[in-house]
């Protein structure tokens, strides 16, 4: 009798070990969101390595007359059939359209002022995905109720019109998944500092958000007079309280985002600034002249412990740096070693993934190889 029972037991123990693999979820997979620039027309997409990407985020689309509107028609309609190719490669990729971006956010203000206006401004956003046949839309606001680039229309009822906008586009694609029975996407880019969420709703707009992307770079720009790093991980040793990606992405969450929506922002580019000094390596001192630090695949191979330049490692802010000595040029950027330090802390927090500006930049792929390797 023990001998017959000992079987059924271990089939039965058997049957509900398969049964619980079975009703099991399958491990939810990280983003890796791309944003790809078409506003320098036509997109080489034959070079985009689409396999390891989620998502592709096209900028951007501009903002006129209270509308969604294709600035650059001919070569955006070129691109978006290319781009949507891609998916005979990676079934599973989104295409996205960026509406604003620096340049052209400028009218965010107005477009989102009424109700009416909200309307519109909605309507033709999702009439651009239908048309195309993309998967959703990201904006890229900079900034609701505060300045961005000079000139920019800004209001203080932005801030609720922020929410009012998200909520109008996301009507607008319920209804079109209505008629296609498909699932469409509605993103945000964010600024990666604390100023951004005292001008937001966030915690009433992230109910409309599949994503928040926050966009934890250019900490430190052209307008700085102090040098420093411009996407790091945590603050360096000399300033406790600057700017950093860990300190948005924590500000974010208190501010009512989930962690499992936000999409953490690496540059895939640098910056750099001539100093006054070569102390401290460069790192923290008074900016004379900021320039281009150009993107990360030319700076491997050019520049890092190349012409004079030397690589540094901030292990405090978790942050590389180049400095040359005798023309007291500071450079910061995003490394494979920074890279995968962020990674880590994106599978550590159980945030959504990551995303970076710009494909272009790194057409070598030394940097999405990282994150194809080490995000988990």
């Amino acid at each position: 009798m023990k001998d017959r029972i000992l079987p059924v037991v271990m089939l039965v123990a058997m049957a509900c070990c398969i049964t619980a693999f079975i009703n099991t979820p399958p491990k939810s997979k990280k983003v890796v969101i791309a944003y790809v620039g078409g506003f320098r027309g036509l997109v080489n997409a034959d070079s985009i390595d689409v396999r390891k990407l989620t998502h592709i985020n096209y900028a951007f689309v501009n903002v006129k007359d209270n509308a969604a509107w294709l600035e650059n028609e001919a070569t955006d309609t070129v691109n978006f059939r290319k781009l949507n190719l891609l998916k005979r490669i990676n079934p599973e990729l989104k295409i996205l359209i960026s509406i604003g971006g620096w340049a052209w956010s400028d009218k965010f203000s107005d477009a989102v002022l009424t109700e009416a206006s909200r309307k519109k401004f909605a309507q033709t956003s999702v009439a651009i995905i239908k048309k195309y046949k993309l998967d959703g839309v990201d904006i890229d606001w900079e900034y609701p109720a505060m300045p961005g680039e000079e000139d920019n229309v800004y209001r203080p009822e932005d801030k609720q019109n922020y929410t009012l906008m998200f909520k109008a586009i996301r009507e607008e694609l319920n209804a079109l998944e209505k008629q296609t029975k498909k699932k469409y996407l509605l993103t945000t880019a964010v600024g990666g500092y604390h100023e951004y969420i005292e001008h937001t709703e966030m915690d009433k707009a992230q109910v409309y958000l599949d994503y928040v992307n926050i966009m934890s770079y250019d900490f430190k720009t052209g307008a700085d007079s102090i040098t420093g790093h411009h996407t790091n991980l945590y603050p360096s040793n000399d300033y406790a309280t600057e700017r950093s990606t860990d300190r948005a992405i924590t500000e974010f969450i208190a501010a009512g985002v989930p962690a499992s929506k936000i999409v953490m922002g690496v540059a895939f580019y640098a910056r750099s600034w001539t100093t006054s000094t070569p102390d401290n390596r460069g790192l923290n001192q008074l900016a004379v002249q900021a320039q281009w630090g150009g993107g990360y695949s030319k700076l491997k191979e050019t520049t890092i412990d190349k012409n004079g330049f030397k690589r540094y490692w901030d292990e405090k802010a978790k942050a590389p740096y180049l400095f040359n000595d005798e023309k007291k040029i500071f450079i910061s950027y995003d490394d494979e070693m920074s890279i995968t330090e962020k990674c880590h802390y994106v599978t550590a927090h159980k945030l959504g993934g990551v995303m970076f500006w710009e494909y272009s930049e790194d057409p070598k792929g030394y940097l999405l190889g990282t994150i194809n390797r080490e995000l988990k």
